[in-house]
C-alpha cells in the first residue's frame, strides 16, 4: 500500500505497538498525519504539533503514547484517548526555538525568569525545576481569528499572518497579577503594545495603541507601575502614554502637543510611590514628570543620547546607558548625576541592579559582563564570555545572575559567590584584562574529538583516609555490624516453634565437600555401599578462607585481605568465623593473636572504626575463656586496651568541645 502526504516529504515515521494498526508520519511544516493500515485511509491529523520540521516521532512500546521532537527546541508526548482516534498533548518540555533577546526576573522570590525570544514567544523558566516552566505562547493580532483558523484548519499562510513579530522589550509586575494582565510587551515594528496574563499563561485581551499617531511609529519602551494598575509606554514618535491595565483604556499622555520628546523615547520608568515618571529620549534629554498631573517638573541635559534606562525603585538610582558606551547613575531625589562609569568597548545591551542597589551589572557587545560598585564608584568584577550577552537580570534575592547570549537558545545562570563565602571586592585597575569564562555546552572542536579506550581516566577518586588524626567509618549498613552483640537475642527470636520436618522423598541431592565453605561435588562412582562413613578429624578441622588469610597476614603484616573478607560476611557467618579461631573450634593460638593484631592495625590506621569495635566486642564475647588461658593473646589485649583508651580520649575531647559550643549557642542571649 502507499499513501500520499500533502504537506511535503516525509520527515519521520512511527508505528503503534499497543493494538490499533496506526502509522504516524511527520512533515516539514510541523504537522503529523495518522494513517489506518487496515482501512488504508487517513484517520486524523495533528496540525502545528511543532513550529518546525518533525525531526523524529516514536511510539512507546505497548502504550498509546507518541513522543515527538523538532528543531523548535521542544519534545512533546501525545496520548491517544480522544474519540475517533485523535491525540492530545499530554506533557512537553520546550524552550525558545530562536535565541532569547530580553530576560527579566518575575516576582520577589527570584524563582521565575521571563524570557522573550526572536521566535516571538514569551516564556517563563523556573530556577527550581523544569516542571514549573510556563509558555505564555505567541502573540497574535486577534485571538478569536487565530482560534477560528485552528478550528477550521485553515492555511498556514493565514496562520503566520495572524502572528505578531518578536518582542523587543517588556515589563512585568506581580501586584495585581491575579486580577488582570500583569505583563506588557512591545513588538518589533508595531505601535500597539500587547498585554499578557501570567496566571493563565496566555496573551491578554488588550492591545494598547495610542490615538492619533502616525502609522510609521513604533512602541520602544514600556514600564508598569509598582501598584500594577497602569502601564507607561513610549514610542518612536516621541509620545509617552498612560494606560489602565484593568480596562485597557487610554488615560492620557505627557508633554505639550502630545509629545514628550522630539525624538525616539529610549526609556520610561516610574518611582515606587507613583509620584514621578522619568523619560529619556534620543534628543539627549532626561525629563522628570508628575505622574498624576503629567506636567514636566525638570529636565537634565545629557552629553550623549541615551540608549536605555533602568530605575531601582527602592534606592531611587537611575542608570542610563549612553551611545558612547558610558554609564551614568542619576539620583532622582537630587536629580543630579552621582556616578559615571566607562570601560565598555561596545554597545551596552542591558543592565540590572542588585537587590540592595549597591551593584550595577552591565553587559555589552564587547562580550564582557561587568559589576560596578556604586558606593565606591569602582569596577569590582569583570569577566569575558565567548558569545556577546544581550540580556541580564539579577534575582531579587541576589543569588543568581541570568544572562542571554547571541546565537544561544538557553538562559545561563551564574552563582553569586559573595553569598557562599567571604569575597574581597577590591577595585580593578584601569588596564585590567578580564579572564574568559566558558559557557556550558559542547564546542565544535570538542565534538570532533573521539574518546578512545586507551585514554587515561582522570576521574577524581576520594582518598581512603583524609588525615592520620581522623577516623573513617566503613559505610556498611548498620545491620552488618550493629547487631553483632545481639546475636543471641536474634537467634532466640528467629528460632522456629516447630522443628523443620524432612521431606518425605527428595528427588535428588547435591553432595558437598566437608568444611565451612559450601562447595558441591559429584558422587564417587567407585564408592561401595559398605564403605565406612566415619570422617577423619583433619577433614573437619580444615581452615576457612578467613583463617588462612589471617595466618598469611600475621607473617606479612598486611591485614587488608582478611578485613575485606570479613566485610563481605553477614552477622551469622562472622559468629561462626570467630568461634573457629580457638583450638576448640579447629583454630590455633596464632589465629587469636593474628585477629588481635588485625584489630590493632584497624585502630592505628583510623579506617573502618565502627567495624573494629563491633568485631572486637563479638570476638571477646565468644572467646573470652580461651583468651584468658593464652599468655601471648593476653599481652596483646593489654596493648590493645591502651590504644582503645587513647583513641576514645581524643574523640571524647572533640565531642565535649562541640557539645559545649552547641549548648552555649542554644542558651546564650544574643
Amino acid at each position: 500500500m502507499s499513501f500520499t502526504q500533502d504537506w511535503g516529504p516525509i520527515s519521520s515515521l512511527a508505528f503503534r505497538t499497543d493494538g490499533p494498526p496506526i502509522m504516524a508520519s511527520g512533515s516539514p511544516q510541523g504537522h503529523i498525519a495518522f494513517w489506518d493500515l487496515e482501512r488504508r485511509q487517513l484517520v486524523t491529523q495533528q496540525r502545528h504539533a511543532h513550529s518546525t520540521t518533525i525531526a523524529a516521532a516514536t511510539f512507546l512500546h505497548g502504550e498509546p503514547l507518541l513522543v515527538t521532537n523538532g528543531a523548535d527546541n521542544a519534545i512533546k508526548v501525545w496520548i491517544f484517548d480522544q474519540e475517533g482516534g485523535g491525540a492530545r498533548l499530554l506533557r512537553s518540555r520546550q524552550g525558545h526555538s530562536a535565541p532569547p533577546t530580553t530576560i527579566c526576573h518575575h516576582g520577589n522570590d527570584g524563582k521565575n525568569i521571563l524570557s522573550a525570544g526572536q521566535d516571538g514567544t514569551l516564556q517563563s523558566f523556573s530556577t527550581v525545576h523544569e516542571r514549573f516552566n510556563k509558555n505564555l505562547g505567541h502573540g497574535s493580532v486577534s485571538k478569536k481569528k487565530e482560534q477560528n483558523n485552528k478550528k477550521r484548519k485553515g492555511s498556514s499562510s493565514l496562520y503566520e499572518e495572524l502572528r505578531l513579530s518578536a518582542i523587543t522589550t517588556f515589563s512585568s509586575a506581580t501586584a495585581r497579577q491575579s486580577d488582570w494582565d500583569s505583563v506588557v510587551a512591545c513588538h518589533r515594528g508595531r505601535l500597539a503594545a500587547t498585554t499578557w496574563n501570567y496566571q493563565r499563561c496566555t496573551m491578554g485581551v488588550h492591545h494598547l495603541q495610542p490615538p492619533n499617531t502616525p502609522r510609521s511609529a513604533v512602541a520602544t519602551a514600556v514600564s508598569i507601575t509598582s501598584c500594577g494598575n497602569f502601564a507607561v509606554i513610549g514610542s518612536s514618535c516621541g509620545r509617552v502614554d498612560v494606560y489602565n491595565l484593568q480596562s485597557g483604556l487610554h488615560r492620557g499622555c505627557y508633554g505639550d502637543k502630545e509629545k514628550a520628546h522630539d525624538g525616539t523615547v529610549r526609556g520610561v520608568a516610574t518611582d515606587a510611590l507613583n509620584q514621578l515618571t522619568l523619560t529619556a529620549g534620543s534628543d539627549w534629554l532626561l525629563k522628570f514628570w508628575r505622574f498624576k498631573s503629567r506636567k514636566q517638573e525638570e529636565q537634565l541635559k545629557l552629553n550623549v543620547a541615551p540608549a536605555s534606562m533602568l530605575l531601582h525603585r527602592d534606592s531611587g538610582m537611575l542608570a542610563l546607558a549612553l551611545d558612547d558606551f558610558t554609564l551614568l547613575v542619576v539620583d532622582i531625589e537630587t536629580r543630579r548625576v552621582v556616578r559615571k562609569f566607562s570601560g565598555h568597548h561596545g554597545n551596552i545591551n542591558d543592565m540590572t541592579f542588585s537587590p540592595d542597589g549597591r551593584w550595577l551589572v552591565t553587559v555589552a557587545m564587547d562580550c564582557t559582563i561587568r559589576t560596578w560598585d556604586l558606593p565606591s564608584g569602582c569596577l569590582v568584577d569583570c569577566f569575558l564570555v565567548a558569545m556577546a550577552p544581550v540580556g541580564v537580570s539579577l534575582s531579587p534575592t541576589g543569588d543568581f545572575l541570568a544572562t542571554a547570549h547571541v546565537g544561544s537558545l538557553g538562559v545561563y545562570l551564574w552563582t553569586n559567590k559573595s553569598l557562599c563565602g567571604l569575597v574581597g571586592l577590591r577595585p580593578l585597575p584601569a588596564d585590567y584584562q578580564p579572564a574568559g569564562e566558558t559557557l556550558p555546552g559542547v564546542t565544535a572542536e570538542q565534538s570532533e574529538q573521539e574518546v578512545t579506550s586507551e585514554e587515561v581516566d582522570d576521574e577524581y577518586k576520594s582518598a581512603e583516609q583524609l588525615g592520620a588524626e581522623l577516623v573513617t567509618l566503613s559505610l556498611l549498613p548498620e545491620s552488618r555490624w550493629k547487631s553483632l552483640l545481639h546475636l543471641d537475642l536474634i537467634k532466640r527470636r528467629n528460632k522456629p516453634i516447630v522443628p523443620p520436618a524432612a521431606p518425605p522423598a527428595a528427588p535428588f541431592y547435591l553432595p558437598t565437600v566437608p568444611g565451612l565453605t559450601p562447595r558441591f561435588t559429584l558422587p564417587m562412582t567407585t564408592e561401595q555401599e559398605g564403605q565406612s562413613k566415619v570422617l577423619d578429624w583433619g577433614v573437619l578441622a580444615q581452615r576457612s578462607e578467613v583463617g588462612c588469610a589471617l595466618e598469611e597476614s600475621l607473617q606479612s603484616g598486611c591485614f587488608d585481605r582478611p578485613i575485606r573478607l570479613l566485610k563481605d560476611c553477614g552477622p551469622a557467618v562472622l559468629s561462626v568465623e570467630f568461634t573457629n579461631l580457638t583450638s576448640q573450634g579447629g583454630g590455633a593460638s596464632s589465629l587469636l593473636l593474628a585477629f588481635i593484631k588485625m584489630i590493632e592495625h584497624m585502630l592505628a590506621s583510623g579506617r573502618n572504626f565502627d567495624l573494629a569495635h563491633a568485631y572486637l566486642g563479638l570476638f571477646l564475647k565468644l572467646n573470652l575463656h580461651s583468651l584468658s588461658e593464652d599468655p601471648a593473646a593476653m599481652d596483646a589485649l593489654v596493648r590493645l586496651s591502651s590504644r582503645l583508651e587513647a583513641g576514645w580520649a581524643e574523640l571524647q575531647t572533640s565531642f565535649n568541645q562541640s557539645l559545649c559550643l552547641l549548648t552555649y549557642t542554644k542558651s546564650a542571649v544574643l
